[in-house]
């Protein structure tokens, strides 16, 4: 699916081609940008608690060196494939390009189902997965960082990152960079979990509150009063419905593999949570009722596919009832229900820019650790007090103005600058910096959608930025061979 999407952009690229060097030597550079740069495959054995051995496999790819380090995700999975981590290595490339992170793509898949394995046993496929890996070259804090995806999470970056800095990496200061999703005790970021969500919240915002795009769609700017339905109740599902809730839109539907639950006055995510938390499932929660049929087909206004690949596809494209599909998972959309939208004139927020909170916070941690100090750290007391005397300074200008004779005239401070008084936590930095991230990268898709004359086709304009700026890299820096 990537390939598809990918070969629908370049062939706008090479429109350009006689101003730029003329279209054979443009379409070798775009050729470059397609084509995976290494692919490492290992296989190792694993003596399970039983005392049986088996042979685990596994790939890192890394898809493009344009930039370095690679970035990219660690997932387990019984039915990943070579392919299948090819083309999330690429998704990753464009993705890192579309939110201006200095990173090449890469992604690890790992042959295992890790619900059958213990927890000693997973420490031990990931701890030798590591080893594997540091000793062809396929990880470090400027080579290749590796980060969580499906059935990973912080305890499986923290025994890569203690693996690493322990073994090939003792000598390197900032070792612990070879992997970002962290605990925050291992060098981890404040708001790594709720990332993606939270980039999935921006990611909206920035296309329904755009009255333009809203009025192709015939749908009000804004969130309250929105309906959405949700795909996935994982950590992005979660923290997608979460924020979504708190901007005022309502989750009507909420589904996973092994049933749906529906509620047209809506769903309360709290709630949601601490009964998935103590029954493991969402079916069965009580202020809702079993939802039968396919829950991408239920009417609302936000459809947020949050789960796996290959969701929406010819065969159900024609029965979405949403307005907006904001694509929180991974390629859900195949190219066939990808055309189908746009000639329903349904806006897909596309994978590629709506779900980059992830990769997003994880630069912002790999940074933290290459710095060696947390946001704020150096500032946060300056500026507070910084804060204390400007408003001393006015209150001092508004004495001299109009006197002291009915005593000292207060300055009282809003709550909300109270709350910037006090200085913003690591969070709060972080937080910031994902909705500035976001925000200008969707202003440089429209400006692009624009440009080309693409109309709702957000994905390929999504595909153009992150191709233009691969490509002027290419450009540019040329090669060393």
């Amino acid at each position: 699916m990537v390939e598809a999407f990918f070969k629908r952009a370049a062939a706008r690229v090479e429109t350009g081609g006689a101003r730029r060097g003329g279209q054979a030597w443009v379409r070798g550079i775009l050729e470059t940008i397609r084509r995976c740069s290494c692919i490492l495959e290992v296989a190792f054995p694993l003596r399970r608690d039983s005392g049986t051995w088996e042979v685990v496999q596994g790939w890192r790819v890394q898809h493009s060196q344009h930039c370095l380090p690679c970035k990219g995700g660690v997932r387990f999975s019984s039915s990943i494939s070579v392919d299948e981590v090819k083309a999330l290595a690429a998704l990753m490339t464009y993705k890192c390009a579309v939110v201006d992170l200095p990173f090449g793509g890469a992604m690890t898949g790992v042959r295992i189902d890790p619900r059958k394995y213990s927890e000693h046993e997973l420490e031990k496929i990931t701890r030798h997965f590591t080893i594997q890996i540091a000793k062809k070259g396929f990880i470090g804090p400027g080579i290749d960082v590796l980060a969580p995806d499906l059935s990973t999470g912080e305890r499986e970056m923290s025994w890569i990152a203690d693996t690493y800095s322990h073994t090939l990496g003792y000598r390197d200061i900032n070792a612990q960079a070879c992997v970002t999703g962290k605990p925050i005790s291992q060098g981890g970021i404040h708001g790594r979990l709720s990332a993606t969500g939270r980039g999935v919240l921006h990611g909206i915002e920035n296309y329904i509150t755009n009255t333009e795009y809203m009025d192709r769609i015939g749908l009000s700017p804004g969130f309250p009063g929105k309906t959405f339905v949700l795909q996935g109740f994982g950590k992005v599902g979660l923290y997608t419905m979460k924020y979504l809730h708190e901007y005022g839109a309502r989750c009507i539907c909420v589904g996973e593999t092994d049933g749906a639950i529906y509620n047209p006055k809506g769903i309360d995510p709290k709630e949601l949570e601490e009964y998935e938390r103590g029954h493991g499932t969402v079916v069965g929660f009580p202020k809702a009722e079993p939802c039968d049929g396919s829950i991408l087909e239920v009417p609302c206004d936000i459809l947020i596919p949050a789960a796996v690949e290959k969701q929406l596809t010819r065969e159900n494209a024609p029965r979405v009832q949403a307005k907006i599909i904001a694509e929180a998972a991974n390629g859900p959309t195949t190219p066939a229900a990808h055309e189908i939208f746009l000639q329903r004139n349904i806006l897909v927020i596309p994978d590629v820019y709506v779900n980059a909170g992830g990769v997003t916070v994880s630069f912002f941690e790999w940074l933290k650790n290459l710095n060696h100090v947390s946001y704020g750290r150096l500032s946060f007391k300056y500026e507070r007090e910084s804060s204390d005397y400007l408003l001393q300074s006015v209150q001092h200008s508004l004495e001299q103005c109009f006197g002291k004779a009915k005593g000292e005239i207060p300055i009282v401070p809003s709550p909300e600058f109270k709350a910037r008084v006090a200085s913003a936590s690591e969070k709060d930095i972080v937080y910031s910096g994902l909705a500035y991230t976001m925000e200008q990268s969707a202003k440089q898709i429209m400006t692009t959608a624009a440009r080309y004359n693409l109309g709702l086709d957000q994905r390929t304009a999504a595909y153009l930025c992150a191709l233009e700026k691969v490509f002027t890299v290419y450009e540019e820096a040329g090669f060393t061979y």
